[in-house]
């Protein structure tokens, strides 16, 4: 894979085999995001579990300290006196059957999707547009729920949903380049110690197997984390 000339000067600037503590990593992962735009500042976590296995599953949410940086458009599929709790918590677009309609139409101009459990008949129909997305609500990650408005405003607090994926890899955002190295530290911070807790019975040996931190456009970093 041919790299861009920032790229290749990017990794002359630090030891790509060294694994660094976090906070020296973070800087060099904002240091090296030289793009035009705030890049995104991810994490990419490799855990000692096989996912094939139904009790070897990761999967939780977090409230990050400082947010994503990304302004997210919540969708509340709700009715009645729910309705009215999401608008005043927040949200961007409240409805029922018609948000059902417009989503088989074609709508897909929101980031979560958020419903109550008596909705979830009708919020079924969406199944073959929302999963591939990405944006099915789902009880485990609390966007089936009937607080609605402490789930909205959590979403718009920076709440994020971390989930290992077949390679046995959790990827997740945790700011952005402007926020800083301190912002950047403390959700650092605040998602590993919410991965370790979600750490399987049946996982054995090494759980946290490689840390690698980087921007949208930048090289990976080794890092650390003490449990």
């Amino acid at each position: 894979m041919k790299r861009g000339k920032k790229y290749v000067d990017s990794l002359k600037t630090f030891d790509k085999r060294k694994v660094y503590e976090a906070g020296e990593a973070l800087k060099i992962a904002v240091d090296t995001a030289k793009a035009k735009f705030d890049e995104t500042i991810e994490l990419a976590v490799k855990l000692g579990v096989d996912p094939r296995h139904a009790d070897q599953q990761v999967r939780g949410v977090v409230v990050l300290p400082h947010g994503t940086g990304k302004t997210m458009r919540v969708l509340v599929i709700a009715k009645g006196a729910k309705a009215d709790e999401a608008e005043t918590a927040g949200a961007d677009f409240v409805g029922g059957d018609e948000m059902v309609a417009k989503i088989q139409a074609g709508w897909f101009d929101f980031d979560t999707c958020v419903t109550t459990p008596d909705m979830m008949g009708l919020v079924g129909r969406l199944g073959k547009l929302l999963g591939p997305k990405g944006l099915m609500p789902n009880p485990k990650s609390g966007t089936v729920t009937m607080d609605i408005a402490r789930a909205v405003r959590e979403i718009k607090a920076g709440k994020v949903e971390y989930r290992v994926d077949k390679t046995a890899i959790v990827h997740v955002p945790i700011g952005k380049k402007s926020f800083g190295v301190e912002k950047l530290q403390e959700n650092f911070t605040t998602l590993l110690e919410a991965v370790v807790k979600s750490k399987p019975a049946a996982a054995k040996g090494q759980y946290l197997k490689s840390i690698v931190v980087g921007s949208t456009m930048g090289p990976g970093v080794k890092t650390t984390f003490k449990v």
